[in-house]
């Protein structure tokens, strides 16, 4: 989905906070709910200062998760759940520009948007080589963002509340010094239960290669190497 251009920003840097204080509505959304998501994260023995996040999706459930460790942790854990206020496409990858799909795989954030036309957005590095070599000489489109609002072509929107949250810890995770904020999108558990009840889809061979990613992030809790 089109969004205003992304502000410039190093991807690390300890003054993270004060670049992204500079725009208004990270200002607001930290006076709303800041206190509350630091509140969240210490009753869980997690420490702002050190946060580090993981980002899961399955399109099935409709609902962003949002994993959390301390720096040095050996697993995430789950910290709080975001429901989509919208989808589009359906279950199967992104393959081309339009097609309104949201993407499926392993991707990273690579833009924070604090001047988003969807309130605040975290863009996603789609399309991956991965996605290019799949999509062959079609244009397999761009611009997938995590934002707000509850309108979708292909992102994941999830309330300019829901955003301003989502936001703020990526902020703190990336400010903290996490230079690798991963997000995982699957159509739906990838069990091999699962994967034998659509075994006729067209997508069969692409999800049971996203398999051994899903079975890893649910036995040790952490992204495959």
């Amino acid at each position: 989905m089109a969004q205003t251009a992304a502000a410039q920003i190093p991807p690390t840097a300890p003054d993270f906070w004060q670049q992204q204080l500079a725009y208004a509505r990270v200002r607001a959304a930290r006076a709303r709910c800041w206190s509350t998501l630091v509140a969240r994260l210490r009753a869980q023995g997690l420490d702002p200062a050190r946060l580090e996040v993981f980002f899961r999706l399955l399109k099935t459930s409709r609902t962003l998760e949002v994993w959390a460790r301390n720096q040095g942790d050996a697993a995430f854990r789950l910290l709080q759940g975001y429901p989509l206020a919208a989808t589009s496409g359906t279950l199967g990858p992104k393959r081309r520009a339009g097609d309104e799909q949201v993407p499926e795989g392993f991707y990273r954030i690579d833009r924070f948007n604090p001047a988003s036309a969807y309130h605040l957005s975290l863009g996603l590095d789609y399309p991956t080589a991965a996605d290019v070599l799949a999509t062959g000489p079609a244009d397999p489109g761009g611009d997938i963002f995590i934002h707000g609002s509850n309108v979708t072509e292909g992102c994941l929107p999830l309330t300019d509340a829901g955003i301003e949250e989502v936001y703020l810890l990526a902020v703190a995770a990336r400010a903290a010094g996490q230079a690798r904020l991963e997000v995982h999108l699957f159509p739906f558990a990838l069990t091999t239960e699962q994967l034998a009840r659509r075994a006729d889809s067209p997508h069969a061979a692409f999800w049971r290669e996203l398999a051994p990613g899903y079975a890893y992030f649910e036995q040790h809790h952490v992204p495959g190497p």
